[in-house]
């Protein structure tokens, strides 16, 4: 797995209208942020969506799949799905999906329990 310098960019520049934009390496691919919220992931120089139960369909229909990885011998399926090819040559339709995939993640961020807490130990002293 792996993302080159220059697709990276690339994405960069493709999502710039949504906002400000920053792709940052991890685990061979890239995650791209937008605002501080990942809602696109580069592999092997493909874009992947954030999707949900209710725009899933949408992927299906186009044909795509979800990103698979191998956890521990078994395929993992995650809730980022490719971005159909065909919208690389339409920038309007792009940013229609990517602004979809940008809410599902706000969305998802916002229903996130908070950060727990660590329990604080009382010093004892003597």
């Amino acid at each position: 797995m792996t993302a080159s310098n220059a697709f990276m960019d690339h994405a960069a520049e493709l999502f710039a209208p949504l906002g400000p934009i920053a792709v940052r390496r991890m685990f061979g691919g890239a995650g791209v942020y937008c605002r501080g919220i990942m809602f696109a992931l580069i592999v092997d120089d493909t874009l992947y969506l954030k999707a949900d139960a209710e725009t899933k369909g949408d992927f299906e229909a186009r044909g795509v799949g979800p990103f698979v990885y191998n956890g521990r011998g078994k395929p993992v399926a995650m809730s980022y799905w490719q971005l159909p090819p065909d919208l690389m040559d339409d920038q309007d339709e792009l940013l229609d999906w990517a602004r979809k995939a940008y809410a599902v993640a706000r969305k998802q961020k916002a229903e996130e329990p908070p950060p727990s807490r660590r329990p604080t130990l009382a010093r004892h002293r003597r």
